[in-house]
């Protein structure tokens, strides 16, 4: 029997975190349904969820949100990192090496894995914030400690103190995105917390997984795609001819999901909500045409929206550039990640999977041997 690929189907670890029933097209974060969380608690409240095992009582969400403002600022050298190479590389390169950087810096290790968790999750906004300025020719903000997670990033980004409707969508945003069970980038931090590595470390890992467009970098093709298409008119035509291609409808189906994906169903409402109607409308006709070819030339295959399709709409609508998508994408999951990584650690084996050899067997050897060469 040959090994499935993906490992698909098959259980690595367990979790307490979160569970997907992708039958029903339910997301749940330790018992709670996500999008039941999703604009009625704060992200930090679903973070303490997520780190602490329990939703925060009000002194003990007081307590989290103290802790994230006084951890925002970043060291000098990775603000000077930030200075250097911020008009050359990517973003996620960026957010890569500062990260790596944060880890380096902690010299003491000495901070518990928890305390790690919440200083780099209140650093990555900063680190994208203080990017996207340099790299526009801006002088980077300080983090204002007078405001909560989703607005201090958008005033880091923009100078402004962001409209409450924004900071409610891009609040419920990070967190339907704050964890997905073993994702591709979740699955590879554990990995690296099986070593004993550092929780900087195990998030650098995951952040690399994101440069592809199979896991987080999916939205801005998604909204490249939208603005190709442009008019309504076009949707069908411009679908079909890529599904004759052979080419991939990104922002369409899902390897657990197989029904619409939860999260997709609340950042369609918060697109209503903020995208201009005409927008709106070309996006919704996208999607209807979309699904409706997809199940022509896939009948027997679900698929449906995922998170990514509505993602570019709400992301830009509340003034996330295209090229920040997949590093807000990290903000957002790195709570998730931090998580998993205390998870594995409570009771940690090092992952050691076998791999199914296919290669041929009994070569032999022929002619004579070489000689080693004698430097």
């Amino acid at each position: 029997m040959r090994a499935p690929k993906g490992l698909e189907g098959v259980i690595v670890t367990s979790t307490e975190l979160t569970k997907i029933d992708g039958q029903a097209g339910r997301l749940i974060y330790r018992g709670y349904d996500v999008t039941e969380l999703a604009g009625n608690v704060s992200y930090e409240s679903v973070a303490h969820l997520l780190w602490f095992g329990q939703l925060p009582t009000p002194p003990q969400l007081s307590e989290l949100k103290l802790k994230l403002a006084a951890s925002r600022n970043l060291p000098r050298i990775v603000e000077e990192f930030l200075k250097t190479v911020s008009g050359v590389a990517e973003p996620l390169s960026v957010l890569q090496t500062s990260v790596s950087l944060l880890g380096g810096l902690d010299i003491s290790k000495k901070s518990s894995t928890i305390d790690s968790s919440i200083a780099l999750s209140a650093r990555l906004p900063t680190i994208i914030g203080g990017y996207y300025r340099v790299r526009h020719g801006e002088k980077p903000l300080a983090p204002r400690s007078d405001l909560g997670h989703a607005a201090n990033y958008l005033y880091m980004l923009t100078g402004k103190v962001p409209k409450d409707q924004h900071v409610h969508a891009l609040d419920a945003y990070f967190t339907l995105l704050a964890d997905h069970s073993l994702g591709a980038s979740t699955f590879v931090a554990r990995v690296a917390a099986s070593t004993l590595t550092d929780v900087y470390s195990a998030v650098v890992a995951a952040i690399s997984t994101l440069k592809g467009p199979l896991h987080g970098g999916a939205p801005i093709y998604v909204w490249e795609m939208i603005q190709s298409i442009g008019k309504p008119e076009r949707a069908a035509g411009w679908l079909r001819e890529r599904l004759e291609k052979g080419e991939r409808i990104m922002g369409f189906g899902h390897r657990v999901y197989r029904t619409e994906d939860p999260r997709s169903r609340v950042l369609k409402r918060l697109a209503r909500q903020l995208v201009d109607p005409g927008l709106f409308n070309l996006a919704e006709t996208v999607e209807n045409e979309a699904r409706q070819l997809l199940h022509q030339s896939h009948p027997d295959r679900p698929l449906d929206t995922n998170v990514e399709f509505y993602s570019s709409l709400v992301l830009h609508a509340v003034g996330i550039p295209p090229e920040l998508f997949t590093s807000t994408f990290a903000c957002a999951r790195s709570v998730g990640w931090t998580a998993h990584i205390v998870e594995q650690l409570r009771d940690n084996r090092l992952f050691r999977p076998e791999a199914e050899y296919t290669g041929p067997s009994d070569q032999v050897l022929r002619g004579k041997p070489e000689t080693p060469a004698v430097s």
